[in-house]
């Protein structure tokens, strides 16, 4: 079958569902769909019948824009469960075929891109993964200037090439076109000598010739490096009177452009109507012999009777010693004692390791020489880090990665958190000292709105333990919630620990209510105070000076919000009771009125922080025992 066929009826049929729905990318979808065949039918090994093969070929559209030209090829090459009907309902209420490609409504997607550059440190995340693993897959990139012009393309590049991911390779778009218009008016990189610098494998096509295309992809596989290769292509290819400038980047043709572009390429079957020869070729590519080693992934799910026994005995050992202590050492133990019995945990940090205490004692490195390992240095980049734990958890659901930095700093990598929970992806992110209790540092070290920030992203559970009990919980049940992102929320200062041993995991409430007037009636309470964290032993304090004045103060940790808010409505109440509910946090406060019922009976801190120890801090901003009780005393008589 002639290859300009082939290709042709890959740009109609992303002509034709943009077209319909009114909507969409043309210009990528045209200018690099000789690229993509070529992928697609000479390289990429799939099963368009059984998509989960674990060394399947990996690919990823960093230019998530580029939705069409994926869904074209995946309809083409007869991907499961993909119709006409889908395409042709494209961008439209319930499509599989969404504006960008969604990780989840259609096998065949590897990612959910459309933030540009993100799916590129997703792509790293699955060739690191792929070896550890050893499946021997590639993992290729489609990739536009605004991909390579976001910050996080530069740490997550730099990063694979520090690791030699020789399996990775990048397919960039080199149009030269951005929405403003011509690169070269924002952009002045020679990307051979960017990507030379990161230990990258570069080299310079026509992304419209067949042969050159072929020959850059071998040579790429056979490169002891990552690669990108720079296909020079003209954006919106074939329209007549719209290729090579910014208006066909996203904007439909029209109907006159697609009828003249017709006529340009000899098209003459109608819209969403593929001949049967050229439809014939493309599903022999699907169908073309490929070696798997193994029918899916699904094999690598995570043991939960040996978590449980793990969380079980590190809480023994957490209850049999008394002494204050961090809950960011508290994880670290927890840490060493499920990576012996996890061997899909993969660990890291952005060069915080021993702040954060994230890396257990036998955990090996993984380095250029040695990619059998449990534990990564990203270095400081915790955005790439965030987008990188994304594709570990991607490519294989027994892979379980967590990556820590500072909360402070989660700001670096809001982007990335709020892909792992949009695609539902059990990555765990270590943030450590997580308050004003960093101190000397001062207030560009001290988180106040991060908590707020966080808990504001659909689907994430934010968990802020009180001591280490807490804290073993807490790392239980981000490693069994495996559909959602959790965000472990740790201390730097020592704190003293609240709880005893017990077999149940309260934390699994969100909320429970603490100690001795655990088994108070809730009509007995004359204030319930909620805390989290570092503040709940505060909190306990408080309780204890205004029972010494009579007033019946219930203390409930919270030590994660979003579990807590889907317990039924009998166990909130309970929890929360029926007296006048205050709430005592170290950051902003704005979240808690949904359980005071009002901001003035938040306690808390809505200003930046200043430099100074810790203890000096919390009387600063009035977060001491007597100071609190007095607040209390007031919302009581205002009530």
């Amino acid at each position: 079958m002639n290859f300009k066929e082939m290709t042709n009826a890959v740009r109609f049929l992303a002509v034709d569902m943009i077209e319909n729905a009114g909507s969409g990318h043309p210009g990528i979808a045209l200018g690099f769909a000789d690229v993509a065949s070529v992928l697609f039918r000479d390289f990429l090994k799939f099963d368009p019948a059984d998509h989960l093969r674990s060394d399947r070929d990996r690919l990823v559209i960093s230019a998530g824009h580029a939705s069409t030209l994926l869904y074209a090829l995946m309809f083409l090459t007869g991907y499961k469960g993909l119709t006409l009907e889908d395409i042709k309902s494209f961008r439209k209420k319930g499509s599989k075929c969404s504006g960008h490609p969604e990780y989840g409504l259609l096998e065949g997607v590897e990612s959910t891109t459309g933030p540009l550059g993100q799916g590129l440190a997703n792509a790293v995340g699955m060739a690191v993964a792929e070896r550890t693993k050893g499946n021997g897959n590639f993992t290729y990139v489609i990739a536009g200037d605004g991909d390579l012009m976001e910050g996080i393309s530069h740490e997550a590049a730099s990063f694979a090439g520090a690791l030699g991911l020789s399996r990775l390779i990048v397919l960039f778009d080199d149009n030269h076109i951005t929405i403003d218009g011509p690169t070269d008016i924002t952009c002045k990189d020679d990307i051979r000598m960017r990507f030379g610098a990161y230990n990258w494998h570069y080299q310079s096509i026509d992304g419209h010739n067949e042969q050159e295309i072929v020959a850059a992809i071998s040579a790429a596989q056979n490169n002891l490096r990552p690669s990108i290769i720079a296909c020079r292509t003209t954006i919106g290819y074939g329209a007549p009177t719209k290729a090579g400038n910014s208006g066909c980047h996203g904007s439909p043709l029209g109907n006159d452009e697609v009828a003249q572009m017709r006529k340009v390429f000899g098209w003459t079957a109608d819209p969403f109507a593929i001949p049967s020869d050229i439809l014939s070729a493309w599903r022999q590519v699907g169908l073309r012999p490929k070696t798997f080693a193994t029918k899916s992934n699904k094999s690598n799910a995570v043991s939960l009777d040996e978590i449980k026994k793990t969380i079980a005995q590190a809480k023994k050992e957490f209850a049999g010693n008394q002494k204050p202590t961090a809950t960011r050492k508290a994880s670290q133990s927890v840490i060493n004692a499920l990576s012996s019995v996890l061997p899909g945990l993969i660990g890291g940090s952005a060069d915080l390791t021993p702040s954060n205490g994230t890396h257990g004692k036998d955990m090996r490195i993984i380095t250029i020489e040695n990619h059998c390992g449990q534990y990564i240095h990203y270095g400081i980049r915790e955005h790439a880090m965030g987008g990188i734990m994304n594709g570990l958890a991607l490519y294989d659901e027994g892979i379980i990665p967590y990556g820590g930095t500072f909360l402070c700093f989660s700001d670096y990598m809001r982007a990335s958190i709020r892909m792992s929970a949009m695609m539902k992806l059990g990555v765990i992110y270590v943030f450590t000292h997580d308050s004003i209790g960093v101190g000397e540092d001062g207030p560009t070290h001290q988180p106040i709105e991060q908590l707020t920030g966080l808990r504001s992203i659909p689907g994430i559970n934010v968990m802020r333990p009180a001591d280490s009990i807490e804290t073993a919980e807490c790392w239980e049940l981000a490693i069994k919630n495996r559909n959602v992102p959790s965000a472990l929320i740790l201390s730097r200062q020592d704190l003293p620990p609240v709880n005893d041993y017990r077999d149940e995991n309260l934390c699994s409430f969100g909320a429970y209510v603490l100690g001795k007037a655990a088994g108070q009636s809730a009509k007995d309470r004359d204030l319930t105070l909620l805390a989290t964290g570092s503040e709940v032993s505060l909190a306990l304090s408080v309780r204890k000076l205004l029972l010494n004045e009579g007033i019946n103060v219930a203390v409930v940790s919270m030590p994660c919000c979003e579990l807590f808010d889907q317990q039924s409505k009998e166990y909130k109440s309970m929890a929360l009771g029926r007296a006048p509910v205050a709430s005592l946090e170290a950051g902003s406060v704005a979240m808690w009125a949904k359980y005071t019922g009002s901001l003035d009976r938040c306690i808390g801190i809505d200003d930046f922080g200043i430099s100074a120890p810790c203890s000096d801090l919390y009387e600063h901003f009035g977060l001491t025992p007597q100071h609190i009780a007095d607040r209390c005393k007031a919302i009581l008589r205002s009530a």
